[in-house]
């Protein structure tokens, strides 16, 4: 992505889309969100979002499993 943002920057954005096969609002949209970046900064990020989903789903487990127990204990076995 950072490749294709730069070679877009050295030619035209069309250029770079239809090489790369993609639209040209795509590139836009990328532009927006990871145009300063480098390609070592988008590495870390999707590291960060991929940790920040796994520990969405630890915290849904556990909600689960409160909830799980309050109904267990409401029912008072």
């Amino acid at each position: 992505m950072v490749t294709i943002l730069r070679e877009a920057d050295r030619t035209t954005v069309a250029e770079a889309a239809k090489k790369h096969k993609v639209s040209d609002a795509t590139i836009y949209a990328w532009r927006k969100h990871f145009g300063q970046m480098e390609a070592a900064d988008v590495r870390r990020l999707k590291a960060l979002e991929l940790e920040n989903s796994r520990l969405k789903k630890l915290l849904a487990e556990r909600d689960l499993d409160l909830e799980i127990l309050k109904e267990i204990n409401a029912k008072k076995w």
